[in-house]
């Protein structure tokens, strides 16, 4: 990681002309005038953090939101004539299936390289992660003295009846289960999620409703993101639900991101590759905590609730391989009976 300040980090990102995109208008230069419109899933807060960039470098910002596989058809649709920069993502496996489309340009960008961590980025710079999203079990500090520590223990018996989960649709949920598939292997992978289901879990398509339900005594554990308990433990700091770090004897809890990259027929590339410069750098603290998700720059402090959750060790490693494995995955889920 490198130690140059994130003053001169934002400096080059802005300065730097032209702006170098491997696949698109490789010399166009950065236009403060020009507008950069993003197609975003990830939307918790994103005005904000779209205001203070504007405010900062003088480049308006125009997006239009829709959940991660829905953008994806509409650029796929949209070809070489959208009208979109920047396409941003709440899942590491939906940002992949986008650069796997060929939908997004490789970037050069020393500053991008500087912020973000190899691990939470694309191995050739079409995407990368703006903040990190831990997906891990939580439970009822009122009825539960001890709780699973990994996420095979969930499918315990001592569970039985006792579990909420997020139906298999969900992007959160399959990009889980495709870490434990890189993880552990198919076959283990499949008997862990085989032993959720064995359980009689609850499901429930949403995690703070999934909190909820463990708060009032509906199920005893769950999987859900982090932010999620951020949010109610701002609005009461003593909602009783609580985090079990997972697997902290081995690979780590599962890391998902949100994350960005530029379209290939982007027509603003050079904006859009300030806006990305930023987000990483001088809009990084604000970007991850308007949703209250973990900095992808280890250099950033989380907001100050997710420093009270503590240390704990996370599963980047699998971050890049959440879309390859997205279909296996699915099939997975489907194979075992996981609604």
């Amino acid at each position: 990681m490198s130690t140059t300040p994130r003053t001169v980090r934002r400096a080059a990102a802005l300065l730097v002309v032209p702006v170098l995109l491997a696949a698109c208008a490789p010399d166009e230069p950065v236009d403060a005038g020009a507008t950069v419109t993003v197609y975003t899933g990830r939307h918790y807060g994103i005005e904000s953090v779209f205001a203070a960039f504007t405010a900062d470098t003088g480049i308006a910002v125009r997006f239009t939101t829709g959940s991660d596989p829905e953008l994806r058809e509409r650029l796929l649709a949209e070809g070489a004539n959208t009208p979109a920069d920047v396409v941003m993502t709440a899942d590491a496996a939906n940002i992949a299936l986008a650069a796997a489309a060929g939908l997004l340009a490789p970037v050069e960008s020393a500053a991008l390289r500087a912020a973000i961590p190899a691990d939470l980025r694309a191995a050739d710079d079409t995407w990368f992660a703006l903040s990190r999203r831990l997906r891990v079990v939580q439970y009822a500090t009122e009825r539960v003295a001890t709780p699973p520590s990994s996420y095979a223990g969930l499918g315990d018996p001592v569970w039985a009846g006792r579990l909420c989960l997020r139906p298999s649709t969900h992007p959160y949920t399959q990009s889980l289960v495709a870490a434990l598939i890189r993880n552990e292997g198919r076959d283990t992978a499949r008997a862990i999620v085989a032993s959720w289901v064995a359980n009689d879990p609850v499901y429930i398509n949403s995690d703070t409703d999934m909190l909820r339900a463990v708060a009032a005594g509906d199920c005893d554990v769950t999987l859900a993101n982090t932010y999620y308990l951020g949010r109610l433990r701002t609005e009461d700091p003593a909602f009783p639900v609580a985090i079990s770090w997972p697997e902290q004897d081995g690979v780590g809890a599962h890391v998902n991101v949100s994350a960005a990259g530029v379209l290939a027929a982007a027509p603003n590339p050079g904006g859009a590759v300030a806006l990305l410069e930023w987000l990483a750098t001088d809009g990084q603290a604000a970007f991850s905590a308007a949703n209250l998700e973990y900095p992808a720059d280890p250099d950033v402090a989380p907001a100050e609730v997710l420093i009270g959750f503590g240390a704990f060790t996370s599963d980047t490693a699998s971050v890049r391989e959440l879309g390859a494995l997205n279909g296996a995955a699915v099939d997975l889920l489907a194979e075992v009976g996981y609604e």
